[in-house]
């Protein structure tokens, strides 16, 4: 019979959307780096091949670096493998493992609190980066819309905040905002359930031990 409670089974379901959300960023950020080292090699081939460089190459790089590092690193807290020092708590977890664990929780809630504070800082940035670009509200500026969905949308996303160096290479700012906001947020949140349930994963389908699966304790010969 299953007696988990409501709110726990809310929370096995939110954090299974998390963990899947940590894995489906991991993926695009693993396929940005193959993106990444598709155009540098362009790029070396252009220069030792037709000696002309490939232009922003520079930019990109920069750029991609923003979205693997913040695109992979949900998934990276979710399988504890977040690089930090914790060889006093294995030290410490061997001798007094509840005194380890209450550390361990400790140090994760300032991670939370860490990540939610970028979170909190750099929505408005995004906010402010994707406004800019009027997609859905009148341009202050250029021409109006046309009521072509493409053409419309290629005017607003040349008026938006960019990155990079004008006739070379600009992309709008507010995909790298929003890939910092939303994965400071995962992270934020992964953070927490690490301090209210530790380090067991709450993601997977609640199970209760049958009685057929106990181990007998009894003696006595058990062959035919």
């Amino acid at each position: 019979m299953n007696t988990e409670h409501p709110l726990a089974r809310a929370a096995r379901k939110t954090m299974g959307i998390v963990k899947y959300a940590a894995i489906g960023a991991n993926a695009v950020g693993t396929l940005t780096v193959l993106v990444l080292v598709v155009v540098m090699n362009i790029d070396v081939v252009a220069r030792g091949v037709f000696h002309a460089p490939f232009l922003g190459v520079v930019e990109i790089v920069i750029f991609s670096m923003i979205l693997i590092v913040f695109l992979q690193l949900p998934d990276v807290v979710r399988v504890d493998r977040l690089t930090r020092s914790d060889g006093f708590l294995g030290l410490l977890e061997g001798a007094r493992p509840r005194t380890a664990d209450i550390l361990s929780r400790v140090i994760d809630l300032l991670a939370c609190i860490v990540m939610a504070t970028i979170a909190y800082a750099t929505f408005p940035e995004f906010t402010e980066a994707f406004e800019s670009c009027h997609y859905f509200t009148p341009p202050e500026f250029g021409p109006p819309f046309t009521g072509d969905f493409w053409t419309d949308f290629q005017q607003a996303t040349a008026r938006c905040h960019y990155f990079g160096t004008l006739g070379v290479f600009t992309v709008p700012w507010w995909p790298a905002k929003l890939a910092i906001t939303a994965s400071t947020a995962v992270c934020a949140v992964l953070f927490l359930s690490k301090v209210l349930f530790g380090s067991r994963p709450i993601d997977g389908p609640a199970t209760a031990e049958h009685p057929s699966d106990s181990t007998p304790t009894s003696g006595g010969d058990t062959s035919p």
